[in-house]
């Protein structure tokens, strides 16, 4: 099964050592071999503001690594429904609609996403297969 790799483990392996480096990084090494690593143009633009050049960029998100994917078009209308029952609840506006797309984007295409914001997903994509801290220790 191909899993969708959120930003926050992209920057926690290229960028930001963190609690979470090498977790993020054993976790990233074990998607890959279930199955193909997938970014989408949302998570493409969130890293291209680490690197100074898009060669920068193409050589650590080298695709043959990782495989782009287009946001499909049904996952519009659940990113769009999920923000807005997040927003109805009392969610903050500083909390991006490209976050519940990426959420969107693995559950329609039945990806798994592996990702370190495990709350929102869980809240607002129950049926996804989530890989998190929480979910994977």
């Amino acid at each position: 099964m191909a899993t969708l790799v959120d930003t926050n483990i992209l920057i926690d392996v290229f960028h930001t050592r963190s609690a979470f480096t090498e977790w993020s990084f054993a976790r990233l090494q074990a998607a890959r071999f279930e199955g193909a690593l997938i970014i989408n143009p949302l998570i493409y633009a969130e890293m291209a503001a680490g690197y100074a050049t898009v060669a920068d960029l193409e050589a650590a998100l080298v695709p043959s690594l990782f495989q782009r994917e287009d946001l499909p078009w049904e996952a519009a209308y659940a990113a769009g429904h999920a923000y807005l029952q997040y927003r109805r609840g009392g969610g903050e506006k500083r909390a991006p609609l490209p976050d519940f797309y990426i959420g969107a984007h693995a559950m329609v295409k039945n990806h798994k996403l592996l990702s370190r914001d495990a709350g929102r997903y869980r809240t607002y994509f129950p049926l996804l297969s989530l890989i998190s801290p929480e979910t994977h220790p």
